[in-house]
Order: structure tokens, then C-alpha cells, then sequence
């Protein structure tokens, strides 16, 4: 039987009937057309479904739907502001981080969520944070110097 939930998805308010066993990257994709999260693995191994709930970097395919009731969630997409890319994204792209893309989204994520904590982390701290997050393209030199860069243009 679904459960009606109400939740703050990049600064819009939805109201939504839910599944109880229905996993947060399904809502997000499949009823908000929000597609930057994407299913890789489904077992939080991969980390391309990583997304902010109240600010701090989850894998949505782990995350029941019925269990964010209330919560703020930021896609990949709830980072541009006014058609522009945010610092992260940019930094992405001038470094040479982005290959395939599957994994970009979750990448830059889990960096939003380590920045906002640690505005000046070392490079062994940007590795780290970044554990959970399988690429298999850009063999994590130029994520982890996009990171960087983007935490000195700060």
C-alpha cells in the first residue's frame, strides 16, 4: 500500500505516494524525472546514486523513500543556480574529470558534501571521502585534482 510523503528535492516541495520498500533513487528518477542520480550497482557499492539528504552525502538506492518524510534532498541537478554550473561542476570539466559521466553526478556529490564539511581538505581527505565512488574512466587523478582546485576557488 502506498504512503503519501512530503520532501524538499532541490528547494521545490513534493508530495508524493510511495511504496514502502521503494528506494529514494527510483523516486527521484522514475516520479521526479530527476536523472542525475543513477542506478549502478543498486547495493551502495558504487556510489553513482549518491545524492545530499539534509546536507550529507547518502546512496540513494539505499534510502527508502518513506524514511526521508520532511527531509532535503540535492540532486546534481539542485547545483546550478540560474543556468550556471556551481564551482564543483566547473572544476569537473576544466580538470578533465569527466570521461563516460555515469559516475560524474555521484562524484561531485560526495565532493559537495565533503567541501561543505571540510572547505580545505588534503588530498589524502579528498581520496578518502571519495572511496565509495567507483570510476572506472578517469582512474582518479583528475577527480581528485578537480576537487582540489574547486576548494581553492573557494
Amino acid at each position: 500500500m502506498k504512503q503519501l510523503i512530503t520532501l524538499m528535492v532541490n528547494g521545490n516541495p513534493y508530495q508524493l505516494a510511495v511504496e514502502p520498500y521503494q528506494p529514494l533513487v527510483d523516486v527521484l528518477r522514475d516520479d521526479l524525472k530527476l536523472t542525475g542520480a543513477k542506478k549502478g550497482c543498486g547495493h551502495g557499492h558504487c556510489g553513482t546514486c549518491t545524492v545530499l539528504l539534509d546536507g550529507k552525502a547518502v546512496n540513494s538506492c539505499l534510502t527508502l523513500a518513506v524514511d526521508v518524510e520532511g527531509c532535503n534532498i540535492t540532486t546534481i541537478e539542485g547545483l546550478v543556480t540560474d543556468g550556471q554550473m556551481n564551482s564543483l561542476q566547473k572544476a569537473f570539466i576544466k580538470e578533465g574529470a569527466v570521461q563516460c559521466g555515469f559516475c560524474t553526478p555521484g562524484l561531485i556529490m560526495m565532493a559537495k558534501s565533503l567541501l561543505d564539511e571540510n572547505p580545505t581538505p588534503t588530498e589524502q581527505e579528498v581520496r578518502e571521502a571519495i572511496v565509495g565512488n567507483i570510476c572506472r574512466c578517469t582512474g582518479y587523478a583528475k577527480v581528485v585534482k578537480a576537487i582540489l582546485s574547486a576548494s581553492e576557488g573557494r
